[in-house]
């Protein structure tokens, strides 16, 4: 199908595009989230250790974090239609194999390292399209689709846990993977929006005077769509570097927390039906979060950098006040509060890159970060296991997210003065140029 050549529409048929969105980060996204619940299932049927099982959710973050590149030039290659069904197509696969359960290292080659390739050849098209679908109200827009995977995650935690006690884990990973079928039709949903370089290129054309005869309209029906080329570059940008490294630090610590909660709820001698209800209590504050923030977000009364800041030394101080709790009220208290700040940086982090890079770099940007933060995702969750297994108490597990995310929030602190410097230097850049234009230039331009 033809692309449209049109600006954001901030509307219209966007609200689709955020909706499939919305589900694809539910089946997405939600499903790793929840793995915690098969998690303690599978060490016990395999009888490993913490930080061995943690491998499969260590390879399902790399891949999704590896594979964001990938999936970036294939969007910018072909359309984020295409990479979306071929995402939901892998994730299945990862599934569908897992309920072999072979061995540990099949499971890391199944539920982990396709079920995470096709994680992110599912979210990164999704969550770039809706950013280029909406400009003034993108904040909003990707707030309400990120928050698929906390309505889904509500209904998952119970769901999942039933279908454990009814098919056992390897019958649950067998019908998870054919629910994240959905993601195809999600795909199919997702119509192609033509590019800013294409509709650089054609203003380009219709600007240029005809040569040879050729009138400015043959010469439009005749350019041909050209694809953006990936923009590797954006390493040398300052901006970038500091939003990168903050990122490896968030995702040492964000894969944590879920892991490791039903256990430590188990280690507290919680019901599992309790158990579960935590993931619930999880999904729904997540939400309010997300919509919440990116609400205010919208409203641009303050700097999106600024506002993530605060989110993030939030989410840091309740990771590390949650392993204080000692009973199932105090632990879904403390579970609430991060689960409601982990939603609202979640909910701008992403903008927040668009206001780094600017746009026409957003899809490189997008991989690239995802591509560098995939180190932190990498060691976090076998770093904190190998901490569990070492102090034989899950609490080590929060506190270690918990104190790496607060040294994230320094990186944001340090971007934003970077920042703040260069629009001074700019500021004063342009009033010394027109210092320098004549008076009768001057006031013209003041009267205009």
């Amino acid at each position: 199908m033809q692309a449209k050549t049109s600006n954001p529409p901030d509307g219209g048929y966007g609200w689709v595009v955020v909706a499939s969105a919305f589900t694809v980060m539910g089946l997405t996204v939600a499903v790793l989230k929840t793995f915690g619940l098969l998690f303690v299932e599978i060490q016990q049927h395999f009888d490993e250790l913490a930080s061995t099982t943690s491998w499969i959710t260590s390879v399902t973050i790399t891949i999704f974090h590896l594979g964001a590149p990938v999936a970036s030039s294939l969007c910018a290659r072909y359309t984020h239609r295409a990479v979306v069904i071929t995402g939901g197509l892998l994730a299945f696969s990862g599934m569908a194999l897992g309920f072999l359960g072979l061995s540990m290292v099949w499971m890391y080659a199944t539920t982990g390292f396709l079920q995470g390739l096709g994680i992110s050849f599912s979210w990164i098209p999704a969550i770039s399209i809706v950013s280029h679908y909406f400009s003034k109200k993108r904040a909003l827009a990707s707030a309400i689709a990120s928050a698929g995977e906390c309505v889904f995650a509500f209904t998952f935690g119970p769901f999942f846990q039933w279908l454990i006690s009814q098919y056992g884990w390897k019958g649950a990973l067998l019908i998870i993977g054919g629910i994240q079928l959905n993601i195809c039709v999600c795909g199919v949903l997702m119509r192609p929006l033509a590019s800013s370089c294409l509709l650089e290129a054609r203003h380009y054309e219709t600007e240029r005077p005809p040569s040879n005869g050729e009138s400015r309209i043959d010469k439009e029906d005749k350019s041909p769509i050209t694809h953006k080329t990936f923009n590797w570059m954006l390493v040398r940008q300052p901006e970038f570097v500091l939003y990168a490294i903050f990122g490896i630090l968030a995702a040492m610590s964000f894969f944590v927390p879920p892991l490791f909660l039903v256990p430590l709820s188990y280690s507290l001698g919680i019901d599992d039906s309790w158990t579960a209800s935590l993931l619930s209590i999880l999904a729904v504050v997540d939400f309010a979060g997300r919509l919440l923030c990116g609400w205010y977000a919208n409203l641009h009364v303050t700097k999106t950098v600024h506002l993530l800041t605060v989110t993030i030394t939030l989410i840091s101080t309740s990771l590390v006040l949650l392993p204080l709790a000692n009973n199932y009220l105090s632990l879904a208290i403390f579970t609430g509060f991060y689960g409601f700040f982990f939603g609202t940086t979640v909910a701008i982090h992403i903008t927040v890159l668009a206001d780094v890079v600017g746009m026409p770099d957003f899809d490189s940007a997008l991989g690239l970060f995802m591509l560098i933060r995939s180190t932190g995702g990498f060691v976090g969750p076998p770093l904190a296991g190998l901490i569990v297994d070492m102090t034989g108490d899950y609490r080590a597990g929060f506190y270690m997210a918990g104190a790496t995310l607060i040294l994230s929030a320094v990186f944001l602190v340090t971007l934003d003065q970077l920042q703040q410097r260069k629009e001074r230097g700019t500021q004063t850049n342009t009033k010394q140029e027109n210092s320098t234009l004549p008076y009768s230039t001057l006031r013209l331009l003041k009267l205009q």
